[in-house]
């Protein structure tokens, strides 16, 4: 089986039994391998699992953004759509997103929190057609950084919000943004 198929058995349980080397150990024979490759399947072990688990997640939300055609949208919306499709494929997993969260927000593992989120905020705009290479780069990634993750809390709370809810929070959260300036003559 492949490395994603690995990933899935492994969200399927996390969702259930949570984050644990024991998760990792039962989804490798759920996928007819032995629990004792758990070390060579995932050497990061659950961390790395959950860093994959989220880089997965972004190549399958860039594919679904790429099957749409949302170039003859503004960027907002955009930006928009593709946060929407990333939230709905999340929605299934959403204990198992709790679980991984809760672990990437422990003081050692804010650099795998870091690189997991820069990467997908990066991926959101590349989805939405950002090819910017100068000092916006940075500021769009940041400016969306604050936008995603406070969409993110808002659809993780203890009372979920369904996804009509979610999308009027980040439509909110849009916006928001200031309106770029047009350039001086």
């Amino acid at each position: 089986m492949s490395e994603a198929g690995w990933l899935r058995a492994v969200v399927a349980r996390a969702g259930r039994e949570g984050w644990t080397e024991a998760t990792l150990r039962g989804a490798l024979t759920d996928c007819g391998e032995a629990a004792e490759l758990v070390s060579s399947c995932f050497p990061r072990g659950v961390i790395g699992a959950i860093e994959a688990w989220f880089t997965l997640a972004d190549e399958e939300m860039d594919a679904a953004a790429a099957a749409e055609d949302i170039t003859a949208l503004r960027t907002p919306d955009r930006i928009r759509r593709v946060i929407e499709l990333r939230l709905r494929a999340l929605q299934p997993d959403r204990e198992a997103l709790r679980g991984a969260l809760a672990l990437l927000a422990l003081p050692w593992n804010l650099p795998v929190a870091l690189r997991s989120t820069a990467r997908t905020v990066s991926t959101i705009w590349y989805a939405a057609g950002d090819n910017s290479a100068d000092f916006s780069w940075y500021t769009r990634r940041a400016t969306l950084l604050a936008v995603y993750g406070a969409t993110l809390a808002f659809w993780m709370r203890p009372n979920a919000p369904d996804m009509d809810e979610t999308l009027t929070f980040l439509d909110r959260r849009l916006a928001d943004l200031p309106k770029p300036r047009p350039k001086a003559a």
